[in-house]
């Protein structure tokens, strides 16, 4: 972590990954701070793929996640505070970095952070961002983010208390999550199956998602929204 170095130990003009969290409910067998925890071994990992010189720098742990307030242990930013925090925080990062990635780990980000990203590049910031993602898995703390944690923190996974939650697909579920919040469509918190989660299946999940990443970095084009891209993507087969 560049937090571990004094200034004049730090690279000259790096790459900046920047995790990017959240601090919300995880279903009863999951922490807090799942989103940030995997964000951040995302970004190590992808990290130590890519060329020098590339910085991962503390995380940001707060996000957007007043979907998930209905829960205690819920805290969140909201966009606009989270916006405002990343402009800021890229510009004073811009003054030293070459080009600063933000590596998030949380749905409920993209809003504030693609809207950040999008006008620091119309100010001429280098920056862009990635997500931690793997297409065709369940949503929130159900059979991938269980797996992904039985990997990276298991003692801090309770599978004596995962138990199924609401299985509606994602798509179909948003209106009433954007009406209710998610402890309107699910008691546990729960989106997805957590049951049959596994370490190996973490792993599995964890190397696409590093390697996704490191890719897209290298690769360096991005979408409209500042977010990097990767043409021909190989799908994820569990």
């Amino acid at each position: 972590m560049s937090a571990d170095l004094p200034w004049p130990a730090l690279p000259s003009s790096p790459t900046v990954l920047i995790p990017l969290g959240s601090t919300e409910q995880h279903g009863p067998h999951l922490p807090l701070h799942t989103d940030t925890t995997i964000a951040v071994a995302v970004a190590r990992a992808a990290s130590a793929r890519l060329a020098a010189p590339v910085v991962v720098a503390p995380a940001l742990a707060y996000g957007a996640s007043g979907e998930h307030q209905g829960f205690p242990g819920t805290m969140s930013l909201g966009t606009e505070a989270l916006r405002f925090l990343l402009v800021e925080l890229v510009r004073s990062v811009s003054l030293w970095a070459g080009r600063t990635v933000i590596v998030n780990g949380h749905g409920g980000n993209v809003g504030g952070l693609a809207a950040a990203v999008t006008q620091l590049r119309s100010e001429g910031h280098h920056v862009a961002w990635v997500p931690c993602a793997v297409a065709g898995t369940d949503a929130h703390a159900g059979r991938a983010e269980t797996s992904l944690m039985l990997h990276l923190a298991p003692h801090l996974v309770d599978m004596t208390k995962a138990k199924p939650g609401n299985l509606t697909p994602l798509p179909q579920l948003m209106p009433d999550i954007l009406a209710k919040g998610v402890a309107g469509v699910s008691p546990s918190g729960v989106l997805g199956d957590p049951t049959a989660a596994s370490a190996q299946e973490g792993q599995r999940l964890f190397d696409h998602m590093t390697e996704d990443v490191a890719a897209r970095v290298g690769d360096g084009h991005v979408d409209p929204d500042g977010c990097l891209t990767r043409p021909r993507a190989a799908p994820y087969r569990p």
